[in-house]
């Protein structure tokens, strides 16, 4: 019979090593606990129960507040509006933001000025650019209608205020998408580029044949993060859309709609039931997205 080997007791640097470590990380794990996994749980909890009298305690009522939040109508269509927020936010922000970073990656005047300009409207405050914007968008006084000599309701015209919000979006993570992809650029070897000069590959037959494949790790990190933003966006629609807006119904994004029963009726319980099926939505969305990468990604 083999003899077990003895286990090495820990020196006293090593433990000493180890409570340091421990203490180092404990500032984390505190915050992960107390502002990510127990809100979670508290959230899974109250999903099931139904906020009591002047706001007083959780009374349980089992999948209630599920089957009504299921069977509501305003629930899908505040999904439908997020889905159409991410149809134009994601694909556009991505393709501009992956043109401008081939532009920008190459060896130019200005460069680091142009990647300043873009990124900025990362650092903006949310207000402010909500601000901003709802001034262009204005009917009556906005820029773009004096630009363009039109009498266009932007944001209050029920058929297109969801289109203008996204073009905001948009505007909003070119910046980010388009470090991430300079980034990306910078990994692949120049040797790719070299031979295919020497095959007399044009400009554009590079970009799509060594450029996209050898970019799409990269692509697929933002185009999967940014649709998880896409359908979690609120600032932007509650800052942007006032309550009296006409328009207010065909842009509420589900995030919106759970912060209207949680907090503004009160309502912790059916608001938590919408955040659930949202992270259940959005867990099918990247289960699926996980399934595609195995046959889009390119991993040299």
């Amino acid at each position: 019979m083999k003899q077990k080997t003895p286990k090495k007791k820990r020196t006293a640097a090593a433990k000493r090593e180890a409570r340091w470590a421990l203490a180092f990380i404990a500032p984390t794990m505190i915050g992960l606990i107390v502002l990510n996994f127990y809100p979670a749980i508290q959230t899974l909890w109250q999903s099931f129960c139904k906020t009591g009298d002047f706001g007083k305690g959780n009374v349980f009522i089992g999948f209630t507040n599920y089957i009504n939040v299921l069977t509501a109508g305003e629930t899908w269509h505040s999904l439908w509006n997020t889905i159409k927020y991410a149809i134009i936010e994601v694909p556009f922000g991505v393709v501009i933001a992956l043109v401008l970073a081939v532009f920008l990656n190459k060896k130019l005047k200005g460069t680091s000025a142009f990647r300043t300009i873009f990124f900025l409207p990362m650092v903006c405050a949310p207000a402010a650019v909500a601000m901003v914007w709802k001034w262009l968008y204005n009917q009556q006084f906005g820029l773009l209608n004096n630009i363009f000599h039109t009498d266009i309701a932007w944001i209050s015209d029920p058929n297109i205020a969801w289109i203008s919000i996204g073009i905001i979006g948009v505007w909003s993570v070119i910046g980010y998408n388009m470090v991430l992809f300079i980034s990306g650029l910078q990994e692949i070897p120049g040797d790719y580029y070299e031979a295919a000069e020497i095959d007399g590959a044009t400009g554009i037959r590079q970009f799509f044949h060594i450029t996209v494949p050898l970019l799409s790790p990269t692509t697929f990190f933002i185009v999967q993060t940014r649709i998880i933003g896409a359908l979690t966006i609120f600032d932007l629609m509650f800052m942007v859309m006032d309550k009296t807006n006409l328009a207010l119904e065909n842009t509420q994004s589900i995030v919106y709609l759970f912060y209207t029963y949680a907090f503004t009726n009160g309502d912790k319980g059916y608001g938590a039931t919408i955040v659930m099926v949202l992270v259940v939505f959005i867990m099918l969305v990247t289960f699926i997205l996980q399934r595609v990468e195995k046959k889009l990604v390119y991993h040299p």
